[in-house]
């Protein structure tokens, strides 16, 4: 039986993910995760896209050259992770405030979902439109408070931004560092 055509995809974004960040492949689980994404969705309210999904069954939350974050959902805590990417009170915050240009937070349509974020405080979202999660667009917000929107999933955009074939206007200029290192934080829950 051959792999459905969208998961074949799937898995060759994550894999030109790898080659652009060898040191992750380390952390991947053979086994995959298990994330209970039915229980996840019906807090949130949507489907993710499938490349995310696909990275979150392989991968625990990465932390790329302990600057980028990579949010994704641990088992048994999906319910958690989809309560604090619908309430988002900063991106609410600031959208009252008049400082998101044209974007709105979820679950307004079109809205906003954040995956990942820097510890300089630029933020990776997902804006919800169209109605199909895997043609999602990514936007970012640095922290210099610019948006910028880019026509890829998150893998695509992660192995973009360190395979340098996209650039990111307002992040660092060193970004990304040549062999860049990545951790993945346990599964553990306390």
């Amino acid at each position: 039986m051959s792999e459905q055509p969208g998961l074949a995809d799937d898995m060759l974004k994550i894999e030109g993910l790898e080659a652009a960040l060898p040191s992750m492949t380390q952390w991947r689980v053979a086994a995959g995760r298990s994330v209970d994404w039915a229980a996840l969705e019906a807090v949130l309210g949507t489907a993710l896209p499938s490349d995310f999904r696909s990275l979150a069954e392989a991968y625990p939350v990465l932390v790329i050259d302990d600057f980028l974050s990579v949010s994704v959902p641990r088992p048994g805590t999906e319910e958690s992770w989809a309560s604090q990417s619908r309430e988002d009170e900063i991106l609410q915050d600031l959208y009252e405030m008049g400082d998101t240009e044209d974007y709105v937070p979820y679950p307004q349509s079109g809205g906003l979902i954040s995956w990942g974020d820097s510890n300089s405080g630029d933020v990776l979202y997902w804006k919800t439109s169209p109605a199909d999660p895997d043609a999602w667009p990514v936007v970012v917000r640095t922290d210099n408070a610019e948006w910028f929107e880019f026509p890829v999933g998150a893998v695509e955009f992660l192995a973009g931004v360190y395979g340098r074939t996209i650039d990111v206007p307002g992040m660092p200029r060193n970004l990304p560092r040549s062999n860049p290192q990545v951790l993945g934080l346990s599964d553990r829950i306390d």
